[in-house]
């Protein structure tokens, strides 16, 4: 398995590259196919603000275009990227330890102090019982 970095990487890619074979598809099909829905304007589907001023045209067709090729470059990262590797993760990643609880690494740290200082687990243990006994009583 790569590392995040790389997986990142190889992913921007690949999406660059099915960017351009995506753009080339929507413009070779879907603006044609936008275009017959455009009626007799010869700039496409969309909507004049201002009669007889081409400037304030707003095209729809572009847009449509846009977010169709966002919608497949997605699906296609996806479908073949993501999901085979977090199907991979998911069989061959190793699971992560559970991190100890904070009681635990207290009890972890009170040992190896008793251990420096030549006493033993049962010591230690007798000690911090006397000591939180006297932070109780004052």
């Amino acid at each position: 398995m790569r590392g995040n970095v790389i997986d990142l990487a190889v992913a921007v890619v690949m999406g660059t590259a099915f960017t351009a074979v995506v753009t080339s598809v929507t413009k070779g099909i879907v603006s044609p196919l936008l275009a017959v829905f455009g009626s007799t304007n010869e700039l496409g589907l969309g909507f004049q603000l201002v009669a007889n001023k081409p400037a304030t045209f707003i095209a729809v067709g572009p847009i449509i275009t846009g977010l169709i090729d966002f919608a497949m470059v997605a699906a296609v990262l996806y479908f073949v990227l993501m999901l085979p590797m977090k199907t991979l993760k998911n069989k061959f990643g190793t699971t992560k330890d559970a991190e100890p609880t904070e009681t635990e690494l207290l009890i972890e740290i009170r040992d190896l102090l008793a251990k420096q200082q030549g006493l033993t687990t049962d010591q230690a243990v007798e000690l911090s019982k006397e000591r939180a006994n006297e932070s109780v009583e004052a």
